[in-house]
């Protein structure tokens, strides 16, 4: 059976490695809804209970596509969802809302679509500038005290913001992308969330895929795939993070596991309070990824990858000028 890992001292114990479902509805090309919910049920007889999805990810449709896969096995899993980014019906971006109001309606919709009575995990899922952080979660907070939402969680938000909404209601979680060509956290984000008891959970730990070593060329990608213009997956960028991936790689090879493996198996070595949650719309991917969790690395593998991959090696931002913008700095 899979290891489990509690999210700081908030109590609420998941398996050591989760599973996000965006890429089941938008962003890395067409998807398969019966193959997705093949995907999620195969995860739920693994152990992989913990189940991350959005209001945002296919304008609803991901819930949907969730909430359907968990109809008749709701008790088995800890679900996970988010709100804050609005999008219209036609799939526009309307930007980020965090007023309480929002919240409120976010998160009856979010339900009507899980078809559930209540969200294990509720995250903001962009900061919004406009609105104090103490609004947002005041709000957030009433749904606990109403048996909405069990715990609350943060994503992309900045250490200070962290502080101020934790001091209005216990945060469980904090969501911010992390792997080994995305360190960024390890600076202030990670000793913030450590010193408040918060866990930590991990988005994109193979780097979109790319520390997997499938892709080759952008040519990879389908031509509906948001990876084709994001700027570590372009020009020459692209090459010079492959040559990181190569080395990933060479190391993989002499541990006798996946890249994918060793990307993930190094993000759980950097504490028992981060919890990956790698994305696959694949069965057989899910269980390659959940080999990760019988890799053991040393200290000289963890000071090899290290020497290779140390933080700032990607090349690129995590996002375009637009997506950075909406990061809580």
């Amino acid at each position: 059976m899979i290891t489990r890992r509690t999210l700081g001292s908030s109590g609420l114990e998941v398996s050591a490695l989760g599973l996000g479902c965006m890429g089941m509805s938008e962003f890395y090309g067409a998807g398969d809804d019966a193959r997705s919910i093949a995907t999620i049920h195969h995860a739920i007889e693994r152990g992989v209970d913990f189940l991350d999805t959005a209001d945002m990810y296919g304008v609803g449709r991901n819930e949907e596509l969730v909430g359907r896969a968990i109809a008749d096995r709701r008790d088995k899993v800890v679900l996970a969802t988010k709100f804050g980014n609005v999008r219209g019906a036609d799939g526009s971006f309307g930007g980020i809302c965090g007023t309480p109001d929002y919240v409120r309606s976010a998160c009856e919709a979010s339900l009507k679509r899980l078809k559930v009575d209540v969200i294990d995990l509720y995250y903001q899922h962009r900061v919004d500038p406009n609105v104090p952080i103490e609004e947002t979660v005041g709000a957030m907070a009433e749904l606990v005290a109403q048996g909405k939402v069990r715990f609350l969680g943060l994503s992309e938000a900045a250490p200070e913001t962290i502080c101020r909404a934790h001091a209005v209601h216990p945060i469980a979680a904090l969501q911010t992308e992390y792997s080994l060509w995305s360190r960024d956290a390890e600076a202030e984000l990670l000793p913030t969330v450590r010193e408040l008891g918060i866990g930590y959970v991990a988005y994109s730990p193979l780097g979109r895929g790319f520390l997997t070593g499938q892709f080759k060329s952008p040519a990879d990608f389908a031509e509906d795939d948001w990876r084709r213009h994001h700027p570590r997956f372009e020009g020459a960028n692209f090459d010079s993070n492959l040559a990181l991936v190569r080395e990933i790689e060479a190391i993989a090879a002499d541990k006798g596991c996946t890249p994918a493996q060793l990307a993930l198996a190094w993000v759980l070595a950097q504490g028992d309070d981060i919890v990956p949650i790698p994305g696959t719309r694949r069965p057989e991917r899910l269980d390659e990824n959940v080999g990760a969790l019988d890799v053991v690395l040393s200290a000289e593998d963890l000071a090899r990858i290290d020497a290779v991959l140390p933080p700032g090696a990607a090349a690129g931002e995590r996002y375009h000028a637009q997506g950075m913008k909406t990061i809580n700095g």
